[in-house]
């Protein structure tokens, strides 16, 4: 299980990260996402903690936590959306352009 935390500033790096949430315990991971285009951190992450009790000690005392400027937003990742089913989802609309009302014309 993982944490995210969101309200990040821009600036932040993984290893700021680290040392913050290392007060808390081991810290095993921290994944900072970017953005494709300009390669900019998108003002989240997520932290992987040694052991369960390490992250709700973490969970509990950054939430709501002024950090660089900001308050952050700390909490239990949510487990991520298996991509396959929201692509086949996807391809199955928006071919039809219309849904099919070209064809009623001739």
């Amino acid at each position: 299980m993982s944490i995210y935390v969101g309200n990040l500033s821009y600036q932040v790096t993984e290893e700021d990260i680290k040392g913050v949430f290392g007060e808390y315990g081991t810290v095993k991971r921290v994944q900072v996402p970017t953005d494709r285009e300009t390669g900019r951190p998108r003002g989240f992450a997520f932290v992987e903690m040694g052991t369960d009790a390490e992250e709700t000690a973490a969970i509990e005392a950054l939430d709501g936590a002024e950090w660089m400027g900001r308050d952050l937003k700390v909490n239990k990742a949510k487990p991520k959306e298996d991509r396959g089913d929201r692509g086949s989802f996807g391809g199955n609309r928006g071919g039809g352009y219309g849904g099919g009302g070209g064809r009623n014309r001739y």
